[in-house]
């Protein structure tokens, strides 16, 4: 083997393991191998000569990426690592097998591969047929528990950040989705629910997850006999109670406490005083508080909502967060050490403290007093001691630490108490997610803990991988010998045996002055001699283990405080002592014990006897429990016991790098975790044996290529012996082989071996059909060469020939050319001389003419300068001497003001002047001295303002004089240069100016000519583009046409998809339904059969069904009936599962309503007739006081009193009624409810409104006539009493007799009682439909209310159970709305019945009357004649009808429905009992029967139901029941009277119609039960069909010779497998579908109902087969493309065989057509990728990307997709819209569609056979 060209693997101190290949032969001896590096390096490797270790072999490529490392050749640790890396990296693959274990590795990204649809593909499914999978194994463990009847277990275990939690929760998963609880308790949902939870008190983040488990634990899911889930239960182990008060850098606490404070704002969490993290003590040391992607009150919501589910209640959870919250306040609590160091204090004012103090219900001072001292306890006496400053901060350490490993054990207690089931536990599967192996650079107790608990866990799969081996080679009975494997007992020893370290550390702990070098010297002293324990050279305080997985140095300090863990009774005293029952609770003695793990408080399973894990015994004062190593040595071994009396299943975690990096391979670490984990040690167990296995034929047909001719001859007879002869000549060493019952076992390398061998014998055959192909290719070749050799001559000789003589004609030519284009130029340039001396001369002379011009032009110029500026110069000199002029006068004038106010100053203050101004002045003196202040201010600030002017005025001045002397002087001399200058400057400006008009005018004639040639073009463009115009109006036409035909196609389309949808969905509706109804059927008889006793009553025989089952109300004879018989069902079966039934319970629902109406009836009329003897009373006492006009006119007023006031309450009672409907209404829109109920109420409301307001009218009305009548009594009192005399009329003074009055005012008297009981009928009316409306209102208050406690109800379930229960209230509501619409409708539809059948009997009595008459008339000679004719009638126009007797309906029903077989009515007409039961219906019709029509009806549709659910197995009845109920539907369509459904009957099958009943609702019931049988039809052809195909499609070889066999791993071996699995065929599944197509054929069921079969048949085909590739390997190949395409065609064939492919089945194949094209296509170029994304249309992005990576070459010559390519097809596919689902859903049910298909049969022409025993029907 070792030789050139061998590949081996050699060590390498960065990839752990480098591939190299030997670049010549290895002899003996050799000191060193001569290597080739991947890299094209050449490296020389030494080689240990005296041990002759050469280095690992490699594995041929098509062994790498296998599913199972055991299938591998060459086993050895780099083949396991470079196997699981391919897998990882280039495949995506993060699931591989090894042997019996799953080695998951963490990808640290979400993938699509954990949805409902993977876990339905990989039920039911073998554990090797599928690639592997987490779901894989919960399937094996599943599938076990029910074939063994043993329960399961599966161990998920790895280091932190490995995946282990995911992987324990997809497991749990798996088993709530396939072993979904048979009850409406959830207890699925309560298992997943109590994930969030754990994973909140008992994870944080570490340096290494930011999820990471701290704690270890062992779920148990319970089942019953029926393996549903019945309820779970939890054991934990060994929680990290340090990290309470202690985390590392970057690092957290748990989860719960920054969650709380996440949500410290919540109004309902303000008394628990909490801020942020980073505020307090116990949650700031790791520095980072929070988690990057991870936000903490969205994770506390899921927490609370989880409670919730699991049924904690608000006030315990407010407790729980309490606690948790004291927790933190208390690690927040400031100590103060005192000057002696020997005692410390507490602050007084405290807040955290106060706030510990108050959340626990504690006294402060006790607490405050005790967390500083201690109490000495001796025999005499009791001291109560201070403790110093470290003492104190390690007591309320572990006083934290105590708290919330109690508050972990309840909320875990609790837990297993929402889970617990009362119903017998049959068997139970446990997940256990325990802690993987650990070391770091300081280990200390608890990675003791956990590493003595990998070893105890690594010696049970050592002995379980051994037992497994041997029991395999066992079966198939070959000769073994023991397998020597490691045994870590002597370790376990070390730790847990006598005098062990455990016994010395608990020995330790109980001295009074116990330290832990103590306890490390007694370690050295005891187990110095062990081979298991080391000591350190350079420490005293530190010991070495020797695990199984590596040496691990543990530091003594701390094992004895952690050992301990010691909590000061004085402390929990006080805690017990509290106010809140759930804190004293929490430290009751009987819990005291096991404050760190929750063992104790697990139930056991029925099957398991195991003992309990705290066995009780007394506890001292001081310690309140045993040692944690003690109760984690007790805990351990419990779960040890568990796990043996289980059949374990192991998933082991790997982490691929410490960065978290998605999808990157750290060889390194995955080394060291696949040592740690067992990996190897499998795979070592499994090399020390027969790794290898192959088929009996395997070797013959894998290697068949490489044996001698005559081995190949004699091997063709199929026998063990010839296999035999053929492996031992290929295998020369009868060790390396064995031969079992039913496989070959090889040694390892051994197929390796074989594989080069079949290699080589490839390679040379290749050679040497390259070497003829070669020459072959060169002789056509040469050929092709001298032959186009020859015709190139040819070719040529002709062309120099040709080129010549057109050499010769050019030469000719060419002078020609050159004569007359000399003479041309001389030409041109004598014209171009002449035009351009004549150019010159002219612009020669036009520039002496353009400079005289400037110069006259700039001398005028000059002169009107020099005038404007001697003109400007005058007139500044002008405008400043009078602005001096102005100023002098201003000075002056204020001047001479000044004087004159001063001299009137002088005289003002003279007497003489005072008494002048005082003359008649008074009254003006304030005014005055008002102006005159005004003025004074006014006049300061003038003057301020003046004296500002001036100074700046004069400065101004100044400023211009002084620039008018320079200007002056400057004048003079400067003004004849400046003028020469400007002139100048002119000059060039205006030459300048010429210049430039020269260049435009040029430029204007060069664009000018340009603009022309350019209007020109565009006229040319503007012509085309009108032609092009025009083409493309006449196009657009066109296309618009198109798309309008188009767009209506569309529109059809898409009409039709919606359709389909509606229809998909009606029928997934009637789906449930009938999944509901067989559930309720099933309850309802489990519960008769428990409650069945001799003297039990039965239900009678006849009772229908359908009343209680189906949703059609109209089905009923009568409200009350269908009551009666729900409250008889309810009685029969229990209230509870009565309460399963939604429309029994809707009935029941709805009659209690309608009592309570007819209730509240039957009072107000009680009422009423109460009221109304009242009143009777009370007129016959008026009557009997006093008879006469007085006593009714006082009644009449008083009556109308009483209207006044009785309509007066009810406009009020109106009012508030309509404001109450009003906010209802509000409510109701906020509710999202529908508004029509409100809008018909207010309707409702104003009409009432109305009609009070018209009698209030005729109130008024009365009211006056009644005032009439006193004013009348009242006048006639005055007068005499002789009525003869004049009288008070109104309308006439005529004279009235007396007894003409008093019979007038009698009359009166009658129209006001008239009147007034009209009144008070219309009150009474108002009053009945106020109190009809208020009823109303209170049910839609009521409906509300049950809205919104369903509302919250819904808000505390999860999404998923949200929607659920969401569609349950809505199918709920549909279903009692439609009850109440068919209700409403039946009455309508009884009222016509019984208007018809009146109408009928009226028409009859006339008809007879006629007849009479006619008779009376006819003559008495032909009476004998009449006779005859009526006694002759024939009995044919009647036919068509069969009558029976109401007894013989049981009789009817099980004859020719429940006891009937189809075997019997073979040779009759097809769906004869369709025909009969129309027959029976019609004469129903016929006699005007609608209580004999409704229960034939019911009773038929039951009858069917119990015949299919007794045969829900049996093809042939449910086929022939679902052909008879669609002809059965088919004739009430086409017998209607519809003329829709009538255009193709004759005019006899017309005379056949229905005459009195419309069974429409019934044609919807039967269609219903069409679709249901449709739907059994099809789950039992699944049934039938889906075994087959896997094997069939995928494994069977169709096309014999093309799948080569590879070898199999403990997987594929028949310890892993069911005993007897049948491999199918294509033909198998060819007889079946014929089978089905004949049965179907003969029961006559219609063509297009037998297309929709088939169609859903072959999808699930295609589903189930596609499915499967895409999660298998080993089936992605190019023979399994091939293999596909044949079977493909093979079905294709068999449709059109059998004129079924317009059905559409081929098109639901197309999506595994294109998956085999994509086998079979190339992979390499830029150009395949194309035209694999153009052909693969039908498969999604996801699905194409796992094909390619599943791909796996059967020989050394194919290639394996490349990563790059695989990028290609990804970049190439990324805009493609397509859904997430990487799987088909195989339960996928397209919806059927029953077309109308009338029958050609008249019902007189059939004839009943004797076999139904139908005597009792008689032909009408």
């Amino acid at each position: 083997m070792v030789m050139e060209y061998t590949r081996v693997w050699i060590p390498d101190p960065d990839e752990v393991w480098r591939s190299a290949e030997l670049t010549k032969d290895y002899k003996e001896g050799d000191k060193s191998l001569q290597l080739r590096l991947e890299d094209d390096t050449i490296r020389e490797y030494p080689i240990d000569v005296q041990n002759n270790q050469l280095p690992f072999l490699r594995n041929p490529d098509i062994l790498v990426g296998e599913n199972d490392l055991t299938a591998l050749s060459h086993l050895h640790e780099p083949a396991v690592l470079h196997n699981l890396k391919v897998r990882f990296l280039e495949s995506n693959h993060i699931y591989t097998y090894c042997g019996i274990v799953l080695v998951a590795i963490n990808p640290y990204e979400q993938l699509p591969i954990y949805g409902q649809d993977v876990i339905y593909a990989y039920s039911g499914q073998n554990m090797g047929d599928m690639d592997p999978h987490i779901f894989a194994v919960a399937e094996e463990a599943y599938k076990q528990m029910a074939r063994d009847e043993k329960n399961q277990s599966i161990i998920v275990s790895g280091e932190s950040g490995a995946g282990k939690t995911v992987s324990a929760k997809y497991a749990m998963r798996y088993f709530a989705t396939v072993g979904g609880s048979a009850s409406d308790t959830n207890i699925e949902e309560k298992v997943l629910a109590s994930s969030p939870i754990m994973e909140a008190i008992g994870n944080a983040k570490t340096t290494r997850n930011d999820n990471s488990s701290r704690f270890g634990k062992f779920i148990e899911i319970g089942f019953d006999k029926k393996y549903h889930i019945i309820g779970a239960n939890m054991r934990t182990y060994l929680l990290e109670k340090s990290r309470v008060v202690f985390q590392a850098d970057d690092e957290r606490n748990y989860h719960i406490f920054y969650q709380l404070c996440a949500a410290a704002s919540l109004p309902e969490f303000k008394e628990l005083a909490l801020t942020c993290a980073e505020d307090f003590y116990y949650t700031s040391h790791g520095g980072n508080t929070s988690i990057e992607g991870v936000d903490d009150a969205e994770d506390f919501e899921k927490t609370r909502q989880a409670l919730t589910l699991l049924g904690v209640r608000d006030s315990h959870q407010l407790s729980i967060f309490k606690i948790i919250a004291s927790i933190l306040h208390l690690g927040s609590v400031e100590l103060q050490g005192e000057r002696d160091g020997d005692s410390c204090s507490i602050p007084p004012q405290d807040e955290h403290l106060s706030n510990f103090c108050r959340l626990l219900g504690v006294e402060h001072s006790q607490m405050e007093h005790w967390l500083c001292h201690r109490k000495l306890v001796t025999t005499s006496e009791t001291y109560v001691k201070t403790m110093s400053l470290q003492q104190v901060v390690n007591a309320r350490n572990a006083l934290a630490k105590h708290i919330y490993a109690q508050l972990f054990s309840w909320i875990v207690e609790h837990i297993n108490k929402a889970l617990h089931s009362s119903l017998k536990q049959h068997s139970f599967i446990g997940v256990l997610d325990i802690y993987g192996f650990e070391t770091f650079e300081i280990n200390s107790f608890e990675q003791f803990c956990i590493n003595y608990a990998n070893e105890k866990l690594q010696q049970q799969f050592n002995s379980h991988v051994f037992k497994l081996e041997q029991e395999e080679y066992m079966k198939e009975q070959i000769p073994w010998t023991l397998i020597d494997f490691y045994d870590n007992q002597p370790c376990i020893d070390l730790i847990e045996a006598k005098l062990g370290i455990l016994d010395l550390l608990d020995e330790e702990c109980k001295v009074p002055k116990g330290t832990d070098q103590n306890w490390a010297q007694k370690l050295y002293e005891r187990h110095s001699s062990s081979q298991h324990f080391q000591k350190p050279r350079m420490s005293n305080t530190a010991f070495i283990v020797i695990h199984f997985a590596d040496k691990v140095e543990y530091l003594s300090d701390g094992f004895l405080e952690k050992n301990r863990d010691t909590v000061y009774e004085e402390q929990i005293n006080i805690l017990k002592a509290s106010k809140f029952p759930l804190v004293a609770d929490l430290f009751h003695d009987d819990k005291d014990s096991v404050p760190a793990t929750n063992t104790a408080k697990n139930r056991s399973s029925s099957k398991i006897n195991v003992r309990s894990s705290r066995p009780p015994m007394k506890l001292s004062n001081k310690e309140h429990k045993k040692s944690v190593g003690y109760q984690f040595r007790t805990s351990l071994n419990l779960l040890m016991e568990t796990l043996n009396a289980t059949t374990p299943h192991y998933v082991r975690c790997i982490k691929p790098n410490d960065e978290k990096l998605p999808f990157h391979f750290d060889p390194k670490r995955a080394v060291q975790q696949l040592r740690a984990c067992g990996v190897l040690e499998t795979i070592r167990i499994s090399a020390a044996g027969y790794p290898s296995s192959l088929k009996d034929r395997a070797p013959y047909s894998r290697c068949r290529r490489i044996l001698k001719h005559t081995t190949l001859l004699s091997a063709e007879i199929q026998s063990c012996v010839t296999v035999f002869e053929a492996v031992q000549w290929l295998v020369w060493d009868p060790d390396k082989f064995q031969f079992g019952r039913s496989k070959i076992f090889f040694r390892a390398g051994q197929v390796a071996y074989l594989e080069k061998l079949r290699a080589d014998k490839f390679r040379e055959a290749t050679i040497v059909i390259q070497k003829t192909v070669r020459g072959w290719l060169q002789k056509v070749k040469y050929r092709r060469l001298k032959a186009a050799a020859l015709t190139l001559q040819r070719f040529y000789r002709g062309h120099l020939a040709r080129r010549l003589a057109e050499h010769l004609r050019r030469t000719r030519a060419a002078i020609v050319f050159q004569k007359q284009y000399r003479m041309q130029r001389a030409r041109l340039a004598y014209r171009r001389v002449c035009r351009a001396t004549v150019i010159i001369q002219s612009f020669t002379r036009a520039m002496f003419v353009r400079r005289n011009y400037r110069q006259v032009l700039k001398e005028h110029k000059a002169t009107i300068i020099q005038k404007y500026v001697r003109s400007w110069m005058a007139r500044r000199h002008f405008q400043r001497q009078r602005d001096a002029a102005i100023i002098i006068q201003c000075a002056f004038r204020r001047l001479k003001a000044k004087q004159e106010l001063k001299a009137l100053k002088i005289e003002a203050r003279s007497a003489e002047h005072l008494k002048r101004l005082n003359v008649g002045m008074e009254n003006k003196v304030v005014q005055l001295q008002r102006k005159i202040d005004d003025q004074n201010k006014e006049f300061k600030t003038l003057s301020e303002q003046l004296s500002a002017v001036t100074s700046t005025h004069a400065v101004e001045v100044e400023k211009l004089k002084r620039e008018l002397a320079h200007y002056q002087q400057n004048q003079e001399a400067d003004t004849s240069l400046q003028l020469q200058e400007e002139v100048q400057s002119l000059r060039s400006e205006l030459q300048k100016a010429q210049s430039e008009r020269r260049v435009l005018e040029d430029a204007h004639s060069r664009e000018n000519g340009e603009l022309r040639k350019r209007v020109a073009d565009l006229e040319h463009e503007n012509a085309l583009l009108k032609d092009e115009k025009e083409y493309l109006n006449n196009q657009i036409l066109r296309q618009s046409k198109a798309e309008s035909s188009q767009s209506s196609v569309e529109e059809n389309l898409l009409m039709k998809k919606e359709l389909e949808e509606e229809r998909s969905r009606y029928q997934n509706l009637v789906k449930e339904y009938s999944q509901l109804e067989q559930r309720y059927e099933n309850l309802r008889d489990e519960v008769t059969t428990l409650k069945q006793t001799p003297g039990h009553r039965k239900n009678p025989s006849n009772q229908s069904s359908l009343e209680s089952d189906s949703n059609y109300p109209s089905i009923s004879t009568s409200e009350i009936g269908d009551t009666e018989d729900a409250l008889q069902q309810v009685e029969d079966i229990g209230v509870e599962k009565a309460a399963m039934d939604m429309t029994v319970f809707l009935k029941l629902q709805k009659r209690v309503r309608e009592l309570e109406q007819e209730r509240k009836k039957l009072q107000v009329q009680l009422e009423k007739e109460q009221q109304g003897s009242k009143k009777v009373q009370i007129e016959q006492q008026n009557n009997g006081i006093d008879v006469d006009q007085d006593s009714d006119l006082a009644y009449n007023s008083l009556k109308r009193q009483e209207l006044e006031s009785e309509n007066k309450k009810l406009k009020n009672d109106l009012n508030e009624l309509r404001k109450a409907v009003a906010d209802q209404a509000m409510q109701d829109n906020s509710t999202h409810s529908s508004p029509d109920s409100y809008s018909l109420l207010l309707n409702q409301l104003k009409l009432a409104n109305e009609e009070l307001e018209v009698r209030k009218e005729e109130v008024l009305i009365l009211r006056t006539q009644i005032m009439n009548t006193d004013q009348r009594r009242l006048s006639g009192k005055h007068m005499e009493p002789n009525i003869n005399a004049r009288t008070s009329w109104p309308n006439s003074e005529k004279h009235v007799d007396q007894e003409d009055a008093i019979e007038a005012y009698h009359g009166v008297c009658q129209t006001n009682r008239l009147l007034e009981a009209q009144l008070q009928a219309q009150s009474l009316e108002h009053e009945e439909e106020v109190e009809r409306l208020k009823a109303q209102v209170e049910t839609l208050k009521e409906e509300m209310d049950k809205q919104q406690q369903t509302f919250c109800q819904t808000l505390l379930l999860s999404p998923e159970a949200q929607v659920e229960f969401g569609v349950q209230q809505e199918i709920s509501r549909l279903t009692n709305e439609n009850l109440d619409f068919k209700e409403l409708v039946e009455k309508l539809e009884k009222n016509e019945k019984k208007l018809k059948k009146q109408l009928k009997i009226y028409m009859k009595k006339v008809q007879d009357l006629e007849a009479a008459q006619a008779l009376a008339q006819s003559d008495r000679r032909h009476h004998e004649l009449t006779r005859q004719v009526t006694v002759q009638r024939k009995e044919k126009d009647f036919q068509g009808m069969l009558e029976y007797h109401k007894e013989d309906e049981a009789l009817l029903i099980r004859n020719l429905v429940t006891d009937l077989k189809p075997q019997m009515l073979s040779g009759t007409v097809p769906c004869l009992p369709a025909y009969i039961l129309y027959m029976c219906i019609r004469h129903a019709d016929y006699t005007n029967d609608d209580l004999k029509v409704h229960s034939l009806l019911s009773s038929t549709i039951n009858g069917i139901k119990k015949v299919l659910k007794k045969h829900n197995d049996d093809f042939e009845m449910t086929s022939f029941w679902l052909s008879n109920t669609c002809r059965f539907l088919h004739c009430l369509k086409q017998y209607s009277g519809d003329e829709g459904f009538m255009t193709q009957n004759t005019a006899k099958q017309n005379e056949h119609c229905l005459k009195n009943f419309d069974l429409t609702e019934y044609r919807q019931v039967l269609s219903d039960l069409s679709i249901q049988i449709y739907q059994q039809l099809i789950k039992i052809a699944e049934g039938l069909l889906q075994p087959m195909i896997v094997s069939a499609m995928l494994e069977n070889e169709s096309i014999q010779g093309l799948s080569g066999v590879r070898p199999t791993g403990y997987r594929k071996r028949s310890s892993s497998m069911v005993d007897g699995e049948n491999s199918y065929c294509l033909e198998a599944i060819i007889r079946q579908m014929n089978l089905f197509h004949t049965v179907m054929c003969e029961q006559a069921l219609d063509p297009e109902i037998i297309l929709q079969v088939f169609k859903q048949l072959f999808y699930m085909i295609n589903a189930v087969t596609l499915n499967n590739l895409l999660l298998r390997k080993d089936a992605c190949s190019w023979s399994t493309g091939m293999q596909l395409r044949y079977n493909i065609s093979q079905l294709e064939e068999w449709l059109r065989g059998r004129n079924l492919h317009q059905s559409g089945a081929v098109q639901t194949m197309e999506p595994l057509i294109q998956a085999a094209q994509l086998l079979q296509l190339k992979k390499k170029t830029h150009e395949d990728a194309e035209a694999i994304c153009s052909l693969c249309t039908s498969l999604s992005t996801q699905q194409i990307v796992k094909i390619l990576n599943l791909y796996t070459p059967l020989n050394e010559f194919e290639e394996r997709v490349t990563v790059s390519f695989i990028r290609t097809i990804q970049a190439q596919l990324q805009d493609r819209n397509d859904p997430q689902q990487l799987l088909l859903d195989s339960k996928h049910m397209f919806p059927v569609l029953f077309p109308f298909n009338p029958s050609s049969l008249t019902m007189d022409s059939i004839h009943i056979p004797a076999c139904l025993n139908l005597e009792f029907l008689s032909e009408v």
